[in-house]
């Protein structure tokens, strides 16, 4: 290692991390006084190399800790296990992570036994229901209470820091999922490569559905109701990319696949996500990465959720949250399908989590924060 740059560790598990904390990697792989370490858990193995690709960065270690029906537990005592011996081997100056991932909380909490200081992107969503969304609202909070670099993304998250009492540090800096959709509209990702061209007669309605607090009975009644949309509208299909997690998928074939209006796929490559977000008409989704990254493609939201910790997507009429309630989406979907005025009205000119210069702030902040720290 070399003994006058600056160790910085990033850690990252699921393909929402990987994409956000991308184009934060990139640019302090950059500057030269730093030494950037990557390490992925490979909680979303499988989706994790493709990311890595195309984004042109390589781990430099993977705990590997996948395996089938994996529970929270076995996640975090794995990720608190590997990174004891990483961090025994690499000690970094400061470790990066992002959101509120189980593989998020354990990292921070690894970091924090050997001391060393945590910058928490994404810092301060809440709603306030400790158990919706699950865990992800009592990783975020934990999280807070043992980072001492946060980095809000919005004004509104940076004010729950605020009332929660933590106010050191603190810096409203955007989110950086808006910089990895300029950084790929810069490579020209995500332009028609003839696939979705065959949805040009109906209109497409891109659908995702994954949330551990929408399984069940909730995952039911969500069924049911696209199968009515369905067959209410015969102009439309429905794309839904499904989820790895075995359950879930044998949930959605069984309730959704033979519908020749309804599309299900594999997981889609980024890039072909980022196409699928240009191309369809609106989004249905439990996802908080999609609230965030819609808006900028201007593409109406109906929030699959009975809460969310990204009400700004709301606030400036992007988003519309529908919950599970059959009644409430069914007239949501009419709206935007028949009512053009309406459906205007939810295509904002600002994404209102930010103008893709986050990185650039939260590098600047990290810089002052460890020359300090000397």
């Amino acid at each position: 290692m070399n003994d006058n740059k600056i160790l910085i560790s990033f850690v990252m598990g699921t393909r929402p991390e990987i994409i956000k904390l991308a184009p934060l990697i990139t640019l302090f792989k950059k500057n030269s006084i730093f030494l950037v370490r990557v390490v992925l858990t490979g909680q979303h193995l499988e989706m994790a190399e493709d990311l890595l690709n195309l984004f042109e960065i390589k781990e430099d270690l993977n705990l590997k800790i996948m395996k089938s029906n994996q529970s929270l537990t076995h996640i975090t005592s794995s990720v608190i296990n590997g990174l004891k011996e990483e961090f025994m081997e690499y000690h970094p100056k400061l470790l990066f992570i992002q959101g509120d991932t189980s593989t998020a909380f354990a990292a921070a909490l690894a970091a924090f036994f050997d001391k060393i200081p945590i910058a928490h992107i994404e810092a301060g969503l809440r709603t306030y229901d400790l158990m919706n969304p699950f865990p992800e609202e009592a990783n975020r909070r934990l999280i807070s209470q043992i980072s001492r670099l946060h980095f809000a993304p919005t004004e509104k998250a940076f004010l729950n820091l605020q009332k929660s009492g933590i106010k050191e540090n603190c810096f409203i800096t955007g989110n950086t999922v808006i910089d990895s959709i300029k950084l790929l509209q810069s490579k020209n990702l995500g332009k028609s490569k003839g696939f979705f061209n065959k949805f040009k007669e109906n209109k497409l309605i891109l659908v995702t559905i994954h949330r551990r607090e929408n399984w069940g009975n909730r995952l039911e009644s969500i069924l049911d109701t696209l199968n009515l949309i369905v067959q209410r509208h015969k102009n439309i299909t429905l794309l839904l990319p499904m989820h790895k997690n075995q359950i879930l998928r044998t949930k959605i074939e069984n309730n959704l696949g033979n519908n020749p209006q309804i599309l299900l796929t594999e997981p889609l490559p980024y890039s072909e996500f980022i196409e699928a977000l240009t191309s369809c008409y609106f989004i249905m989704t439990d996802s908080g990465g999609i609230q965030e990254e819609a808006p900028s493609f201007g593409k109406p939201v109906l929030i699959l959720r009975e809460s969310t910790e990204r009400k700004e997507a709301i606030d400036c009429g992007a988003a519309i949250l529908v919950n599970n309630d059959s009644v409430k989406i069914l007239e949501v979907v009419n709206k935007l399908l028949n009512n053009r005025k309406f459906y205007e009205s939810m295509q904002v000119d600002k994404n209102p989590f930010g103008d893709g210069n986050a990185c650039n702030k939260i590098m600047k902040h990290t810089l002052n924060f460890l020359s300090k720290e000397d």
